[in-house]
């Protein structure tokens, strides 16, 4: 006469109705890039250097998707390195993204995040952060000339 142990009380297994879940959701007021049209846009309009990575910024146009939304992509190529160096790079650009860009992207805006060779995966990230505050208010100082 086996009997199975008796199951959590309530919630998720491990933990309380109460605590907050273990994956961090970002805001809503952000989204993730996916089409390559996307990115290609933004690569075609304002881009600023950092010794960790680059950004490519744009402001979308009046009638375009994602009204009030700032949108931001990360891609990372070959020479980054290897495919675990690659997602390790993201990784950090999405975690850097996430600390910053609620802060000072702005609503209407996609941004993309490019990963540099060496220096996304191992520059420190709290210089990352300042660098990528730098390159956000650098973008938006820029004026309008004739540029998307």
């Amino acid at each position: 006469d086996m009997q199975p142990p008796a199951g959590p009380a309530q919630g998720h297994i491990g933990r309380g109705a109460e605590s907050q879940p273990a994956v961090f959701v970002c805001p809503d007021a952000i989204e993730t890039l996916r089409k390559r049209a996307d990115f290609l846009k933004a690569a075609q309009a304002r881009r600023q250097g950092t010794p960790g990575f680059l950004l490519q910024a744009r402001k979308r146009a009046a009638g375009e998707a994602a009204e009030g939304l700032t949108r931001v992509g990360y891609t990372c190529s070959k020479k980054v390195g290897n495919a675990v160096t690659r997602n390790r790079a993201k990784r950090r650009l999405r975690a850097l993204a996430r600390n910053v860009m609620p802060l000072l992207g702005q609503a209407g805006w996609d941004y993309v995040l490019v990963g540099r060779p060496g220096a996304t995966v191992e520059r420190d990230f709290a210089a990352m952060r300042a660098d990528l505050a730098r390159a956000l208010s650098q973008v938006h100082a820029q004026t309008d000339g004739g540029r998307p």
